[in-house]
């Protein structure tokens, strides 16, 4: 019979998510819990989400815990871990007009305008703010990164 793990959430200090989920590391490895993983979704502030078979061992692993603030672990279902942890591409959280930096390429580090999105290519036109004459390129959404969004 093989038990199915379970994925509980943990409110924290926000601002602490990684020291608490090092503590957790150091806990399950000095005490031998059953623990599979600690996450901390990179977009989510103030939680923890922590993978086990049941909720016992997760009471043993914040035991008088620095920065958790939720005694109660908060059950999570795998398809909301999953939204969570999975990155959303760059091409979703622009738009036109909005200043991006250019990451990779020739281009890298200069600040550019966004002139056209392809979602379906996962590219994006941009014309370099630094160029002396309007220089419209395209490169793959990967290669920027938002830097200030249209009306800021």
């Amino acid at each position: 019979m093989s038990i199915t793990p379970k994925y509980y959430g943990l409110r924290t200090t926000a601002g602490r998510e990684i020291d608490v989920a090092m503590m957790m590391y150091n806990r399950v490895r000095i005490q031998g819990l059953e623990v599979y993983s600690i996450i901390v979704p990179p977009e989510t502030k103030g939680y923890v989400v922590v993978e086990a078979p049941n909720v016992k061992p997760i009471y043993y692993l914040i035991a008088d815990m620095r920065y958790v603030k939720s005694r109660q672990p908060q059950p999570i279902k795998p398809e909301e871990i999953e939204k969570l942890v999975k990155p959303k591409p760059v091409v979703e959280m622009i738009k036109e007009g909005d200043i991006v930096e250019v990451i990779t390429g020739p281009f890298r580090g200069m600040r550019a305008e966004v002139v056209s999105i392809n979602k379906a290519k996962n590219e994006v036109v941009l014309n370099i703010l630094e160029a002396s004459f309007p220089l419209p390129i395209t490169v793959p959404g990967d290669y920027i990164k938002p830097v200030k969004k249209t009306g800021e």
